[in-house]
């Protein structure tokens, strides 16, 4: 037995999904923590009921899969598929029933008390009631599709994540003819066909074109009333109402003739993985645009509905839906909780939100200089959302019309909606420019906003590629090809994040541009990789996934080994988003084991367990949710004092290492290393955001007894400021894009 096989046992590894629990966990604590402001706490829950349909829709998806095709291999912490969904189902119904008592106990009668209600339709007044009837008419109305189910209409498609009403309904002549019935003997209504059938069900779509939250016209302050019903309201209070229950207020107008029993709201999800068989499909973009089609059908593994609907209409669901009882959720309270961040947007609450945080402009970075010049004076590295995103934007507008640049590659993986990158790119086509751009098709929940931009740039000129087979292209690279006064010039951007101009306001990202000769010739030969069949031998600088990456962290981990063995202090900080690697996991361990001193950034799924003697005793592994979502993957190395930084878009995990083309780049100038130094070392200091993981897989907050109030984005954000502040003002000549300096 090898030394690295004696910390192979599955007691020593986390759960995958389990640990993603985890992580929604720590997010629902952000809406649950009081010392947070009100409406961010409201988004913070917002944000754990997006990240679970996600969760859904993709993992237990993939797991269900597994199990519907007699997958039973273990994973590494020992479970097959059927056990983590049997243990998944324990922490997801606790979690969702979680979920809606800090909805309903923790912020509505915080909310209420700071002048946001949300109300339900018994609680609406007069002058609201005559509002809501005719905005339900002018707008809603016409919108609608009542679905009656019977003989000859079966039971429609309902479609992933929409919200729906189902309701029981009696025919009005039904009612009148079964009055004769009432005294009759129950073997007699029996003979008079009065079965259980005697009632229509009928299921309508709420739908997602409208605004979900309707707020209330405020009421006139003259306005006086009495006792129950009165409509004298406080000054400043915003009222709301949500969609579905105007809409079900509203039923008998979408079914005359029927006398509305009962009704409640529901909602499904459905598996959303794409099966994309990329070696038999003969175009790309064409296949993935009709299994995009396909979520709408798939396996229904999850039925969320009110708490109060009918019995007979959740069995009566249950049954057309094919749904197992474990994969049923009775909740209390509204329907798909995202709705709060709409609610986030309403004006007049910035006393209840974090004051908004401006970007600040990079003290090496002008925006009315030109942009290769000062990346030629050296390399910049820039830390989003804390300094703007803007210079990145920068970089392809003025090489889209610099006079000079003779070419631009770039990847996308996802996009803003009006993404002014992918406008640049475009211009840069019409104006002559050789364009390439991989556009990643199978980015999740992205793939129709990529195809249409695919379309879009390829109408322009641009050559657009897919990247390889079997692999996705994760990696965040841009290469401008110029022509100057000593030959041609390659300037390179490398980033952890998407080039995405909104996300980048709200995600911790960094990225660097850089005009080295060593990293020009590595960015040609990925894209040279991703468009043909170029393979390197040898990589200059980057750290390239799938063939390369891998390997060469192993050997930075053992190398750390090494130094200790020989009397040298080992020493390794890792910031990603997931590590589930197992292979680097043992690693790490195995370094551990020989005293080399390891701190982990973890934000999401850690498979890793720290503090077990003799094993990840010297592991310590924290995980930061805060204001803004940790993206950022920063990796350090002590090596014997020569110390290394790296920076990219891979985490720890088999997908990123394995079936991903991803980079990690290297940070070799000195100022540089010490800003990726101070990023680390303040993150690791944080004693207000930071929660740190437990042997046991639980995780606690920091013991901030005797500590210093450390809260690392806040830092972030001040130091930015003031740093942008202290920028020298210096008169030069403005800078005209398109013109050679």
């Amino acid at each position: 037995m090898t030394e690295k096989s004696l910390y192979d046992k599955a007691e020593y590894f986390q759960n995958r999904e389990l640990s993603w629990m985890e992580f929604n966990q720590r997010i629902l604590g952000e809406a649950r923590d009081k010392d947070n402001p009100l409406f961010e706490r409201m988004k913070f829950l917002s944000i754990t009921a997006s990240n679970l349909d996600e969760f859904f829709m993709v993992r237990i998806a993939s797991l269900k899969d597994m199990v519907n095709a007699g997958y039973r291999k273990r994973d590494i912490s020992g479970m097959t598929a059927r056990e983590q969904l049997a243990a998944l189902n324990v922490r997801t119904h606790t979690f969702i029933e979680k979920q809606y008592t800090t909805y309903n106990r923790s912020l509505l009668p915080r909310l209420k008390e700071n002048g946001l209600e949300i109300i339900d339709y018994e609680q609406v007044t007069s002058s609201e009631e005559e509002y809501l009837e005719e905005y339900f008419h002018r707008n809603i109305y016409p919108v609608l599709t009542p679905m009656a189910i019977d003989s000859s209409r079966p039971f429609p498609l309902i479609r992933n994540k929409t919200l729906n009403i189902a309701a029981l309904l009696e025919h009005k002549g039904k009612k009148a003819r079964g009055k004769g019935l009432s005294q009759a003997s129950d073997k007699d209504r029996d003979k008079a066909g009065e079965k259980k059938n005697r009632y229509d069900i009928a299921t309508v779509q709420v739908p997602s074109v409208l605004s979900r939250v309707i707020p209330l016209p405020a009421l006139k302050s003259d306005q006086t009333g009495q006792g129950e019903g009165s409509e004298k309201l406080s000054e400043g209070r915003v009222r709301v109402i949500l969609l579905e229950k105007v809409i079900e207020h509203h039923l008998d107008t979408l079914f005359l003739n029927h006398e509305i029993i009962c009704s409640a709201s529901y909602r499904i999800m459905r598996n959303a993985d794409l099966p994309i068989d990329e070696d038999e499909a003969e175009d790309l973009l064409k296949e993935i645009e009709k299994q995009l089609k396909k979520r709408q059908w798939g396996e229904v593994i999850q039925f969320i509905y009110e708490d109060r609907m009918d019995k007979r209409l959740v069995k009566y669901l249950k049954k057309q839906l094919k749904v197992h009882t474990e994969d049923m959720y009775e909740v209390n309270g509204p329907l798909d909780l995202t709705f709060l961040m709409k609610c986030y947007g309403l004006p007049g609450f910035d006393h209840c939100k974090e004051a908004p945080y401006q970007p600040q402009a990079s003290p090496a970075l002008s925006a009315d200089q030109d942009i290769f010049a000062q990346i030629r004076k050296g390399d910049v590295l820039l830390h989003h959302p804390y300094e703007s995103f803007d210079p990145v934007v920068d970089f392809i507008r003025q090489a889209a019309v610099d006079e000079q640049v003779l070419a631009i590659k770039q990847t996308l993986y996802r996009v803003s909606g009006n993404s002014p990158i992918v406008a640049a790119l475009a211009q840069a086509a019409e104006n002559g420019k050789q364009v390439t751009v991989l556009v990643e098709l199978k980015a999740r929940f992205d793939e129709e906003n990529n195809i249409n931009w695919a379309k879009t740039l390829e109408q322009a000129g641009c050559h657009v590629i897919y990247g390889l087979v079997g692999l996705k292209t994760h990696c965040k690279i841009a290469l401008v090809v110029r022509r100057e006064t000593d030959g041609i010039r390659r300037y390179v951007h490398l980033g952890t994040g998407n080039y995405n101009d909104t996300t980048a306001r709200l995600y911790t990202d960094a990225g660097m541009f850089t005009c080295r000769d060593s990293y020009g010739e590595d960015a040609t030969a990925v894209f040279n990789m991703l468009s043909g069949y170029s393979e390197p031998a040898r990589w200059n600088r980057l750290l390239v996934a799938p063939f390369w990456m891998k390997d060469r962290f192993l050997m930075m981990i053992r190398r750390e080994i090494a130094h200790v063995k020989e009397g040298r202090p080992g020493r390794i900080i890792a910031k990603c988003n997931s590590l589930c690697d197992k292979e680097v996991i043992l690693a790490l361990y195995e370094a551990s084991a020989q005293g080399v001193e390891i701190d982990l950034i973890i934000r999401g799924i850690c498979c890793l367990i720290p503090g077990i003697p003799g094993v990840s005793d010297n592991i310590r592994v924290r995980s930061i949710v805060g204001t803004f979502l940790e993206h950022a993957r920063i990796f350090y190395f002590h090596n014997g004092g020569e110390e290394e930084y790296y920076m990219g878009s891979a985490d720890w995990m088999p997908r990123n290492l394995i079936r991903r083309v991803e980079i990690v780049f290297p940070i070799e100038d000195e100022s540089l290393k010490k800003k990726a130094d101070y990023i680390l070392k303040t993150q690791l200091s944080d004693t207000m955001k930071a929660q740190c993981l437990q042997s046991d897989g639980s995780y606690q907050k920091v013991d901030r007894r005797g500590k210093q109030r450390i809260e690392a984005q806040r830092i972030f954000c001040r130091d930015a400021r003031e740093a942008s502040q202290k920028k020298e003002e210096v008169s030069v000549r403005r800078f005209v894009p398109g013109k050679a300096p």
